[in-house]
């Protein structure tokens, strides 16, 4: 279904191999991704290219600000249709994958695709807030990402009660979201986080686009000290007053 050659030439932008092996789970995802689509609303990209550039390529490039450390455990908060868990764990396959969603028809979706790529995940059906405050899911991670899930002081409430200290939790956002991380500093620092690194990124151009490159940023928060016990906040006190 897509140019797998079109997504090891992207990936290679990116300093990442991808083996054939990868391809060939890269190429059943997209299947069942249009698929699934057609019965529930997944994504608005359903073209080859585009799901080629806009979901894997995207989402691999958090793989340059993983640690190399062998079986990373990651938590994909707000993972939707997989991304970017499920691209890092086809080509990092030494990663322990959880994936965490609030609507568990998208879980029904994950688990078909985890059964036929061979992914074995954890898939968790709850909201990102409740999941914060479960002594099995606190703080128990290497790695949380999210993308594209809710601007940044909120977010950063979401997802760094599950992040160990010594952790990261890595934020992909688009151009216009350096505000955003200006106005999280205080609620990164109050949920046991540090700001270490804002990497800038251009998605290669499509062969049949004529837009401009797009722009994405990987926001890099490392885990210093213990989420203290009142966060995260009940989902309205979050949405009303946003810690900054």
């Amino acid at each position: 279904m897509i140019d797998t050659e079109l997504l090891r030439e992207y990936a290679a932008e990116y300093g990442i191999t991808v083996s054939d092996t990868a391809c060939q789970k890269f190429d059943r995802y997209a299947e069942l991704l249009v698929e699934w689509n057609q019965r529930m609303n997944l994504t608005a990209i359903t073209e080859p290219q585009d799901i080629v550039l806009k979901h894997f390529a995207d989402s691999m490039t958090a793989l340059s600000v993983l640690s190399e450390k062998t079986g990373l455990s990651v938590i994909d908060v707000g993972t939707g249709a997989g991304f970017p868990g499920i691209p890092l764990a086809i080509v990092r396959e030494d990663i322990s994958l959880t994936l965490l969603d609030s609507l568990n028809k998208r879980l029904i979706f994950l688990k078909e695709v985890c059964d036929a790529l061979g992914i074995r995940a954890q898939l968790i059906h709850a909201r990102a807030e409740e999941g914060g405050r479960n002594p099995k899911l606190r703080e128990q991670y290497d790695v949380a990402t999210a993308r594209a899930v809710a601007a940044m002081p909120v977010l950063s409430e979401y997802c760094l009660p599950f992040v160990k200290v010594g952790g990261r939790f890595i934020a992909m956002k688009g151009p216009d979201s350096d505000a955003e991380l200006k106005a999280a500093t205080r609620a990164v620092e109050l949920l046991g986080g540090r700001v270490s690194a804002v990497k800038e990124l251009t998605l290669p151009r499509l062969p049949h686009d004529g837009v401009e490159q797009q722009e994405r940023r990987l926001f890099v928060i490392d885990k210093t000290k213990p989420t203290p016990p009142r966060f995260p906040r009940q989902s309205a006190k979050i949405a009303k007053e946003p810690l900054g």
